[in-house]
């Protein structure tokens, strides 16, 4: 008993294998590789590849923001849904200090589509449709392809 034995020191650099001698895991892809891109990012794409094709044809929609939410509140804009529909894209007029705002719901638009082509799709028919409200126009007049396959 006169002979404790003496803790043993941290190693002094990373850890270079796991507990199992297997070496410390990693990303699968790199983060340039669209594997690595979540579906929020996906989506924040679409939308913007959207607003961008918008904006071509209608310049003043640089002026208003474009927002993604999860989904929607029920104390938030479009509040009055109920359980049988639940929006997929909301406005906010322009007041005092802020911009007009266009929001679109990620969760209920994921969940009524099937692949990215028929994502994307109806995402630019949400965006659409909620600028024509903003604007105060037609959907066909904000976009002439609207409605089309």
């Amino acid at each position: 008993m006169d002979n404790p034995v003496p803790p043993r020191a941290a190693a002094p650099g990373p850890r270079r294998r796991d507990r199992h001698g297997r070496g410390m895991r990693g990303p699968i892809a790199p983060p340039q590789v669209p594997l690595a891109a979540s579906r929020a990012e996906v989506f924040a794409d679409l939308v913007q590849d959207s607003v961008e094709r918008l904006e071509r044809r209608w310049p003043q929609l640089a002026e208003i923001d474009f927002l993604i939410l999860e989904v929607p509140r029920l104390d938030g804009p479009g509040g009055g849904w109920s359980e049988d529909s639940v929006p997929l894209g909301g406005t906010i007029a322009a007041r005092e200090g802020h911009s007009a705002r266009v929001v679109v719901y990620r969760r209920p638009i994921e969940i009524r589509t099937k692949g990215r082509d028929e994502r994307a799709a109806l995402v630019h028919e949400v965006v659409v449709e909620q600028v024509a409200e903003l604007l105060g126009l037609t959907p066909e007049t904000v976009d002439p392809r609207y409605g089309e396959d």
